[in-house]
């Protein structure tokens, strides 16, 4: 509100300094107004505070009832002949591995020609077919050559533009002398290439048959299966790379060991369990701090007549003591999975007098040896509704949803403020009319006084001429 300079101007009355004080007297009916909207933005931001630690706690819930993920092995052995993997059932043992044979992809070379670009192919037929067929192909490749296509560059692009399971090379020997070579994308016996043409001009460059004695390709690589043993069990596969034994293992073959089989040891990793556990703790605990500092009660001092102002902006709040007492629940109710682990305090993690969670690792670590998989149906049970970490991950989503606790909370507290806003407008309003009356009646006034003052003083003046 713009102030009023001129009032009392050219008068004894300090009209300014009256219209000034009920200004501020009038101003005093928004106090109350902008106490309530501090009050209400200050829960805002603290409903934000919890619901960053509440999310914190159900990325921990859903990564603790990923028990599949998280409930491991690992490879303690170090070997050389091979490398190997572990998929999150493998299960723990120890395994002699003797690698005897590798894979290899079959390579086929031509015959020589004197140029790379040179036409092969018999003139006189106006397209031809080249096949190259492999029993570990669901169909043959078929490529078909135009008349002028026919040369060692024509049929490498024309080969590598299937993209398929055989792929070419052209290789220079001097300036004259040029090979095609064809290479089995996928190595083992089963994708050997049988190279096929009708056009018997290009078959004398371009043709192979295992069981043929007159091919005019040469073989330079053999294709070969893997060939190794597994604690005395012979296992040959189509490549290097063997899923399937041990089941939950790969192995990548890297070369032969024959007569020094190496040991493959695979035992159980509790380390990921135990950090999703501890994850869980510290999250739940970071929690319970978060909700202290919120909701803390400072005694008022005996005599004050004011309410200390560190109290947190959520005390007495009963949506977040329901929360609290919700989460805090779970931890005290029985998961339902029907193993012989139901509490979490049979894994080691116990609740103290203030509420916070410890973990006794040792009895975490005996729990995952003894009974891991007593603790992982404890933890997550059917992964819908039954387990620890599942029913916890389960409320924690419900608290957070669009349409959850917080939101109706926070919606609450914007409502709030929305009234709070309006009425601000509404009182403004009001002050403004009354200062504007003010004004109207402290300028009569000061116009009154100050015609009178002119009056006295030339009735003073005519007083004092005729005296004298």
């Amino acid at each position: 509100m713009a102030s009023v300079s001129s009032l009392g101007a050219g008068t004894s009355l300090d009209l300014q300094t009256l219209y000034d004080s009920l200004e501020t007297s009038e101003k005093t009916r928004l106090t109350p107004i902008t106490t309530q909207q501090s009050s209400y933005k200050a829960k805002l931001t603290a409903w934000g505070i919890v619901q960053t630690s509440l999310e914190k706690l159900q990325t921990a819930a859903d990564k603790l009832k990923d028990t599949s993920s998280i409930a491991s092995t690992k490879v303690s052995s170090t070997n050389t002949a091979f490398s190997a993997a572990l998929a999150n059932d493998a299960a723990a043992g120890s395994y002699s591995v003797e690698v005897t044979t590798l894979a290899k992809a079959q390579s086929l070379l031509s015959k020589s020609a004197t140029s790379k670009d040179t036409d092969l192919g018999d003139s006189s037929l106006a397209s031809r077919t080249i096949t190259i067929a492999q029993s570990g192909q669901s169909k043959p490749m078929t490529v078909t050559l135009a008349q002028d296509k026919t040369s060692l560059a024509d049929i490498r692009d024309a080969i590598n533009q299937q993209q398929g399971s055989v792929t070419a090379s052209i290789i220079k020997s001097d300036d004259n002398t040029y090979y095609l070579s064809l290479t089995s994308r996928d190595t083992g016996t089963a994708n050997e290439m049988t190279v096929t043409t009708d056009d018997s001009s290009l078959a004398q460059y371009i043709s192979y048959d295992k069981s043929s004695t007159t091919n005019a390709m040469s073989e330079q690589v053999a294709a070969a299966d893997a060939q190794l043993t597994l604690n005395g069990v012979a296992i040959t596969r189509s490549s290097n790379t063997i899923t399937d034994a041990p089941e939950g293992v790969t192995l990548t073959l890297t070369k032969t060991n024959i007569g020094s089989p190496e040991t493959l040891t695979v035992e159980k990793d509790n380390q990921p369990m135990v950090d999703a556990v501890q994850a869980y703790v510290d999250a739940y605990n970071s929690l319970q701090t978060t909700i202290a500092n919120q909701t803390k009660y400072t005694a008022v001092d005996q005599g004050s007549g004011s309410q200390d102002t560190g109290n947190g902006d959520l005390l007495g709040d009963g949506t977040l003591r329901n929360i609290q007492t919700r989460l805090r629940s779970t931890l005290s109710t029985a998961s339902q999975t029907g193993g012989d682990i139901s509490l979490l305090s049979q894994i080691g993690v116990t609740q103290d007098l203030n509420g916070k969670l410890t973990v006794d690792s040792d009895k975490l670590n005996k729990a995952l040896n003894e009974k891991s998989t007593s603790v992982v149906n404890f933890l997550s049970g059917d992964d819908k509704t039954t387990g620890f970490a599942t029913q916890a991950s389960n409320l924690l989503k419900s608290i957070l949803a669009s349409d959850g606790s917080i939101q109706r909370a926070e919606d609450g507290i914007n409502t709030s403020l929305k009234r709070l806003s309006d009425q601000y407008d509404q009182v403004t309003t009001q002050i403004e009319a009354t200062m504007a009356r003010y004004k109207t009646q402290f300028t009569s006034l000061s116009t009154l006084v100050s015609s009178m003052t002119q009056t006295g003083n030339y009735l003073t003046q005519q007083f004092n001429a005729m005296n004298s």
